[in-house]
């Protein structure tokens, strides 16, 4: 049932409330959640909550919500992007409700008065309204997952066929499905969900797919984080012959398909999503492939970008912040506009990803050169965030 005009103008009513409390409202929503629905914790990074990622994320998107009723289909990549997290994650309908009722009633302790029962009302609907379309969304992808050669639906069990180090903090899994039967591909670009059990406690986590789609197995490539609950689990505790359940692949980071040359810009594990964009398109398109790192230590995949840099159109540039004399460095310090400038082909599609200070950096940076936002793609390890 459609929203009427009169509950739209009552959502657009509480704008001026969210702006203000949003942050306040999304913190206790989650609280009220994992309070009172723990068996959903599995499905949230608690790093993202405890450093404010996720609540500013889910304030920005109720915030988006409620100032585009009238227009939804502006949200139009925000809501693909959220099927995708979805669906790595295997959200199910019967997860919406315990949503729906956590948000109305953090909604209506934080708004206190300013919360009637008409507000509740309306919001009611243009949860629902949302909802509807992401469950009806996610069943289309979760289906055609399943249709797919070598696709499926739910979890699947991998075994760890290979486990190598990459660099002095990234570590790479090959995966290879227990039942031998193949494995549908996937866009460059895109990640994997892990259902992991840490310690006896369910955990859930999403790692791009870092080498090309081969039909047999897939590889992530994962930082050791000093506080990664997951990231620490992998490193330490998994060995080649361990199994791990996986998700299908998911994700809306993917090569545009056209001709133009691709930029494609690093910091630290970013490097993995390009890695598998380009290992499909070296050959086929002039890329130019600028990352940037700690050191040469932490520099994963350099061989290998050399090694297809060799005999196609790639031209790798590295930058080291704290390089050493024989690292080899194109660089040394930290990514600016004069040196994105001379690196990237301003006529290409542009790639960023990596630490949030770094692409904030390259956004603006980008913004500044010139390249259009159109041709400004990037993903974000963990919560969507503005820019």
């Amino acid at each position: 049932m459609a929203l009427t005009s009169e509950q739209i103008e009552t959502v657009q009513a509480t704008v001026p409330l969210l702006r203000e409390h949003g942050e306040a409202l999304a913190t206790r929503f989650y609280q009220r959640m994992f309070t009172d629905y723990p068996e959903v914790r599995t499905l949230f990074n608690q790093a993202h909550q405890a450093d404010g990622r996720q609540p500013r994320a889910l304030a920005d998107a109720v915030l988006a919500w409620a100032e585009n009723l009238h227009q939804p289909e502006v949200l139009q990549d925000a809501v693909a992007r959220i099927v995708h997290k979805h669906v790595s994650l295997n959200i199910q309908p019967e997860h919406y409700p315990i949503v729906g009722n956590s948000l109305l009633a953090a909604m209506q302790e934080v708004g206190g008065d300013a919360v009637t029962p008409a507000v509740v009302e309306a919001w009611g609907a243009a949860y629902w309204e949302l909802a509807n379309l992401l469950i009806a969304e996610e069943e289309r992808v979760y289906a055609a997952h399943a249709e797919r050669p070598g696709g499926w639906r739910g979890k699947r069990t991998f075994r760890v066929k290979a486990k190598r180090p990459e660099s002095a903090v990234i570590t790479s899994f090959v995966l290879e499905p227990t039942d031998g039967a193949a494995v549908m591909d996937f866009t460059p670009g895109q990640y994997i969900g892990l259902a992991l059990e840490v310690d006896g406690e369910p955990t859930q986590r999403n790692y791009s797919l870092s080498d090309a789609p081969n039909g047999r197995t897939y590889r992530i490539s994962v930082k050791r984080e000093e506080g990664g609950h997951a990231s620490r689990f992998l490193h330490d505790r998994v060995a080649e012959g361990d199994t791990l359940d996986l998700f299908p692949p998911a994700g809306d980071f993917v090569l545009q398909e056209n001709d133009r040359p691709i930029n494609l810009i690093t910091g630290g594990v970013g490097i993995t999503p390009a890695m598998a964009m380009t290992e499909a398109a070296a050959g086929e398109r002039p890329i130019r492939f600028v990352h940037a790192a700690l050191s040469r230590d932490h520099h994963a995949f350099r061989e290998r970008v050399e090694a297809l840099a060799a005999g196609t159109d790639l031209a790798p540039f590295f930058i080291y912040e704290n390089a050493r004399p024989g690292d080899g460095a194109h660089a040394t310090g930290r990514l600016d506009r004069d040196l994105l400038a001379e690196q990237i082909d301003p006529k290409g599609d542009t790639y960023f990803l990596g630490p949030l200070p770094f692409m904030q950096a390259v956004k603006s940076a980008l913004d500044d050169i010139g390249v259009p936002a159109s041709r400004q793609h990037c993903e974000f390890f963990g919560p969507a965030t503005a820019l």
